[in-house]
């Protein structure tokens, strides 16, 4: 039965267990983001100069220019210069401030292209907000840095609630959820990008915002308020950066034919309506873009990556760009840290994650129940993600013979919808009751050892000791890195031992073939 568009929606009750279970998790997560922010060295996340410098562009008033036509700020190089040279000396140099430091290094480089405005504004204009409202120019640049960091990590510190609210509703299943919530802290480079100076941090938390509304959708829910919210979000997805581009066809698709879905003339009136919405929130820029410059997606490297020919007598190998490419994708997926990747995790780990996880996915996700038809649309969220880049660095090959624009990371406004797939996935294999019992809390426990692994990793192969002794001198940095390092631990070993003591499956949930759950 469909539910009318002002329903009242079922709210299954949530115990006490299952709060606390979701609150260490959370928890946990904020150590963890916490931790990133002030171990990885200055400049060392990916594009986090580039952040940094457009953010500090809007922060002193400079206008937003076109996509290539940004320079870096001299101050912003130099910073970086300074950052690069060595622990010593960034800590006795970055106790200049913002103000001071423009002030000898005025303003802009003439031939340092910043490509940052090939994306919408959306996420630098917050960040260059969040610079002002914290008194930017009197603060140690450093400092600034880490203001945005510690922005950021709040920004997607929501995903794992994200992600308990969309498995719990599709499974109504209290251990999956939280144990979904906890699947977050098994991708490390996510939490490193999350606590970064970055637009994908906004992007990531979005993306979850618009698939658990989605969820919500294709298990009952399409009250006009849930689809405002719908339309609103997806907007702001699409106006934060193109990996959200992907979102819209997806929500199409759910409207139209998802589970539940009312006759054809009100499926189509609010599919229409919802997309119209998102639009005008957002999707205006994209049209802006083919407007102005021909293409949905400019490329802010034109000026710097100009299109040159394979040299005579060779051609695109495709053995080599798939190795590049696909290889690139999955490493820095799980975890690949510092400014140009190489801090990555072992191969030896992150292979057979990435086979067991797909494997386990398409396997026994896609079974025949209630939430297949859910199940196949979320799928076409992260596929189409992985398409429109592996399409996009084809091109970029073809045109200048260097594979590029492959990114795990490029992923994650998707990852709501993974966590969901894996769910589905992982609770419908065939084990015992012991076993069934066991899974979720080695479930959670690995992903807690994961994320441990993600941060000795960065913390031994990036520039040693050049992390925590930035942001304040001598032991004190260590003394606090070291308390948030115990707490994150803590919180998780009390995270496991909730899931532990948490219910699995309401009634009503995946053992009833005739309906989804509400």
């Amino acid at each position: 039965m469909t539910r009318g568009p002002d329903a009242p929606v079922v709210r299954p009750r949530v115990g006490r267990t299952e709060r606390l279970a979701l609150g260490m998790v959370v928890v946990a997560f904020a150590f963890v983001l916490g931790l990133w922010a002030v171990l990885v060295p200055p400049f060392q996340a990916p594009d986090e100069k580039a952040h940094f410098d457009t953010a500090m562009h809007l922060a002193i008033g400079d206008r937003w220019v076109g996509p290539g036509d940004q320079r870096f700020l001299n101050a912003v190089q130099a910073a970086a210069g300074q950052a690069a040279a060595g622990t010593d000396t960034v800590s006795a140099w970055s106790r200049v401030t913002v103000q001071e430091l423009r002030t000898a290094h005025p303003g802009s480089e003439v031939g340092g292209v910043e490509q940052m405005n090939q994306h919408p504004p959306t996420a630098d204009a917050l960040q260059g907000v969040v610079l002002r409202l914290v008194g930017f120019e009197h603060l140690r640049w450093d400092h600034a840095l880490l203001a945005l960091r510690l922005f950021d990590a709040l920004v997607v510190l929501p995903l794992p609630v994200l992600a308990w609210a969309a498995v719990r509703r599709l499974t109504r299943s209290p251990r999956a959820a939280v144990v979904g919530a906890a699947a977050v802290l098994a991708v490390p480079e996510l939490a490193s990008i999350a606590a970064s100076v970055t637009n994908d941090a906004l992007t990531m938390t979005l993306g979850g915002v618009v698939t658990v509304l989605l969820v919500r959708t294709m298990t009952g829910d399409r009250r006009r308020r849930t689809l405002v919210l719908l339309g609103i979000a997806l907007g702001a997805l699409v106006i934060t950066k193109g990996t959200g581009l992907p979102a819209v066809p997806v929500v199409a698709l759910a409207l139209l034919v998802g589970p539940g879905a009312p006759a054809w003339g009100r499926r189509l009136v609010e599919t229409l309506g919802t997309l119209l919405l998102a639009g005008v929130v957002g999707g205006w820029w994209w049209v802006r873009n083919l407007l102005v410059y021909g293409t949905l997606q400019p490329d802010g490297y034109a000026a710097i990556r100009p299109p040159q020919s394979f040299p005579r007598g060779q051609g695109p190998d495709l053995l080599t760009f798939v190795d590049v490419s696909w290889g690139t994708v999955i490493r820095t997926f799980w975890g690949s840290f510092g400014v140009n990747a190489f801090a990555a995790l072992s191969p030896w780990l992150v292979v057979p994650l990435t086979l067991v996880t797909v494997g386990v996915v398409v396997v026994w996700a896609f079974r025949r129940s209630a939430e297949r038809r859910a199940a196949v649309l979320l799928a076409v969220f992260p596929v189409l993600l992985l398409v429109a880049q592996t399409l996009t660095s084809v091109r970029g090959y073809l045109t200048t013979t260097a594979v590029v624009g492959t990114q795990g990371r490029y992923l994650f406004p998707a990852v709501v919808a993974v966590v969901v797939l894996s769910a589905l996935a992982w609770r419908r294999l065939p084990l015992g009751g012991r076993a069934r019992r066991l899974l979720p809390v080695l479930v959670v426990a690995g992903a807690g050892a994961l994320a441990a692994t993600g941060l000795v990793t960065a913390r031994v192969r990036l520039v040693p000791g050049a992390g925590y002794a930035v942001w304040s001198d001598g032991h004190l940095g260590a003394l606090a890195t070291g308390v948030l390092a115990l707490l994150a631990l803590a919180a998780t070993a009390f995270a496991v031992v909730a899931v532990a003591r948490t219910p699995s499956p309401l009634p009503g949930a995946l053992d009833d073939p005739d309906r989804l759950p509400r």
